[in-house]
């Protein structure tokens, strides 16, 4: 059984018990979530599509933890002109574990 949940404007395959890396919410660790913009479930052959979401549906997850991804350089260069300019951004992720999926 799996639901495509949209979380912060993108689209997450959510499983029972399954880690999900999104986007920084401002929930502290061990708090849960329930999300109820569900686009799709499916409980083997059985599958429920949203206009565009489906009323019935909710996905619960807890807060496990925070984390930063990998530093990404950013560098502008025009040539001939000594213009350089380096930047450097980490973006912050939240772990979430999918606890149940109701309303499939």
């Amino acid at each position: 059984m799996y639901a495509l949940v949209e979380i912060k404007g993108k689209q997450y395959k959510a499983q029972k018990d399954l880690l999900l890396k999104v986007d920084r919410f401002q929930k502290e660790p061990g708090e849960t979530v329930e999300f109820d913009t569900v686009l799709l479930t499916s409980s083997g052959e059985d599958i429920k599509v949203g206009k565009p979401y489906l009323a019935e549906a909710r996905v619960k997850a807890t807060v496990e933890d925070h984390s930063k991804g990998e530093k990404i350089r950013v560098y502008k260069y025009k040539r001939r002109k000594g213009y350089r300019r380096t930047q450097g951004h980490r973006q912050q992720y939240t772990l979430l574990r999918i606890n149940e999926i109701t309303g499939v």
